[in-house]
């Protein structure tokens, strides 16, 4: 028996493993380490170049070890060990290759008895695996009175992108927009407004008229600190009720909202629940008490503060020598009655990564607490930049809006259209034109490590080759003209037997667990590298293999596959929250 549970190890992390094959292919090998070579993990990849097979492991370098021989003779080991367990003929070809690797080649047949399942799957891809499971995943978070900026972009779209992979899953997803809407910037704002506000603006512009004023107070707070003194008695004002200063927060809050609205509409967003830091207020002197009480928080010159030094972190402030609350204070009010309310299994935050250590204080409070361990997430975002690589910002008090830059995406879009197919209608180029520019400006973000600073490159954004989202979006339209010539009908799959519709197949099969790595790993981007390796191998195997004009039996065939292929892409670039078009 083994002395501790099997492990596979998923370490590539633009080919994954194709989750069927691989699940059989275990059993193989698993039956070889019970009987030959008890204790031991495997790890089992595909490899980088085709040449080395389907499957490949390094089992035989730990073998060497405990069994003191070669590599290669540990490896020879195993390749008789896994001959003689196939009885069912799954592996036509295992090789052994120096130092000690075994290569696995796949029947034909096996890999034909793949596609009849994908073919017969309703929902390929998708999944149970989160049935009975519910998760909020919290994302965007703009604050109001400010323009939603590139920042707020990336949070936006990866947010959205992994609570569609989530719900491909079986999750309940609760999609949840934390809005900013509360904290001493609010009171600079209001003392600003009562200095120099403008109603005719605030209706006209009311985002653009609300920036000035913050920065206007944030520049002469800089030259007398009086400007200080003044935000926070404003805000202090405000905690307490003050009607005054009630009514304009609630104006603020009114037309920023509208503004995000149409931002959201753009991008095709849409929130389940709109819920900002100002809705916890009540919550908040019940949720100190019980700190104080329990022993959690203590007094330090006036403030409430959490030790977390033994945990390797600074101390927690939740509130303020004055009685004013922190965005912890609020984000612990927040769980607390997400958690009652909702009794979700999973908490996700998408927000940038520069606020990391307040997640790391926050979930350790909240553990202290009670709330749970390991239900809550901090999915971290890096920086837009330009092609210079710098961050993406103008001078001083102002901020590159994401409406500005959705409005240029649709400019340039909208000439390469009318450059590629003029002869299509105005109201048909524009509706292309912006699934195309969205898309673009959706799958440049996704199609790249959340961790990782981006580069906002125009060219290669807009692009249709290469990595980007007009080369799927393209790839997916020209498999669909294939498609509309001729449907798909009742196929046999033993006739798909040369390399190319068998890699294709085993491209196909590696479509689930690209999802689900997506979501176990809260990175999108393995999806998206995964969709562009199948735009790849589909394009490449069209060029290659007629499929009109093949024999009856073999073009029945190749439909299939191709519709597969397309019904593959489609869904994955949805979940990415990138549209598709049936013709461009």
């Amino acid at each position: 028996m083994l002395s501790r549970p099997l492990r596979l190890c998923l370490s590539l992390p633009s080919d994954l493993i194709p989750i069927i094959l691989l699940l059989m292919l275990s059993e193989k090998i698993q039956k070889l380490i019970e009987a030959e070579f008890p204790g031991n993990d495997i790890s089992v990849t595909v490899p980088e170049v085709q040449t080395h097979g389907h499957f490949t492991t390094n089992l035989a370098f730990s073998l060497a070890k405990k069994e003191r021989m070669s590599p290669m003779q540990a490896a020879e080991k195993i390749k008789s060990a896994v001959i003689a367990e196939d009885p069912e003929k799954l592996i036509e070809k295992i090789e052994v290759a120096a130092p000690g690797f075994v290569n696995f080649w796949l029947t034909p047949k096996s890999i034909q008895d793949i596609f009849a399942r994908i073919s017969q799957s309703k929902n390929f891809g998708k999944s149970k695996v989160g049935d009975g499971r519910k998760i909020i995943v919290e994302y965007s978070s703009p604050n109001i009175a400010k323009p939603m900026h590139v920042g707020h972009f990336r949070a936006t779209i990866i947010g959205d992108a992994l609570a569609n992979i989530h719900k491909a899953l079986g999750y309940k997803v609760i999609r949840w927009n934390y809005l900013g809407d509360w904290g001493v910037q609010f009171g600079k704002l209001t003392a600003a407004y009562k200095m120099w506000g403008d109603a005719k603006k605030l209706k006209a512009e009311p985002i653009k008229h609300l920036l000035e004023l913050y920065v206007r107070f944030s520049a002469q707070a800089k030259i007398n600190p009086e400007f200080e003194n003044l935000g926070q008695l404003e805000f202090k004002k405000l905690e307490n009720g003050d009607k005054g200063n009630r009514k304009l927060w609630e104006l603020f809050r009114k037309v920023s909202l509208k503004d995000f609205d149409k931002v959201y509409k753009m991008l095709g967003v849409k929130f389940d629940v709109e819920i900002g830091e100002s809705f916890y207020e009540s919550h908040l002197k019940p949720l100190t008490k019980s700190l104080v009480k329990d022993g959690i928080a203590k007094r330090s010159e006036g403030a409430l503060i959490i030790d977390l030094e033994k945990y390797g972190l600074p101390r927690a402030l939740v509130e303020k020598s004055d009685g004013a609350s922190l965005y912890l204070t609020r984000d612990l009010a927040n769980i607390k009655y997400r958690l009652s309310k909702y009794k979700t299994d999973k908490i996700i935050h998408v927000v940038g990564q520069e606020q990391s250590l307040h997640f790391q204080q926050f979930f350790r409070v909240a553990e202290m607490l009670g709330l749970g361990k390991d239900k809550f997430f901090h999915v971290g975002t890096a920086l837009v930049l330009g092609p210079d690589g710098k961050k993406l910002s103008t001078r001083e008090g102002k901020t590159i809006f994401i409406e500005d830059i959705i409005n240029e995406a649709l400019s340039i879009t909208r000439e390469i259209v009318k450059e590629k197919n003029s002869s299509v209608s105005a109201k048909e180029r524009e509706k292309i034109a912006k699934v195309v520019a969205i898309g673009a400006l959706k799958y440049n973000d996704l199609s790249q490590s959340r961790l990782s600073n981006i580069i906002f490159d125009w060219n290669k954004m807009l692009s249709f080759e290469g990595d980007s989202g007009p080369y799927l979006q393209y790839t997916y339209v020209r498999l669909k003209s294939i498609l509309r010539k001729m449907r798909p009908s009742k196929f046999d799959p033993k006739v798909l037997a040369l390399p190319g519709e068998l890699d294709l197949i085993l491209k196909l099969d590696r479509f689930p667990e690209a999802i689900q790595k997506s979501a176990e790993t809260f990175y999108p981007h393995y999806l998206a590298q995964y969709l562009y390796d199948l735009a790849k191998s589909a394009s490449r195997f069209y060029e290659e293999h007629p499929v009109l004009k093949a024999e009856s039996a073999v073009r029945k065939a190749r439909l299939a596959l191709i519709s597969c292929a397309a019904d593959a892409l489609k869904t994955g670039l949805n979940l990415l929250g990138v549209e598709t078009l049936e013709r461009m």
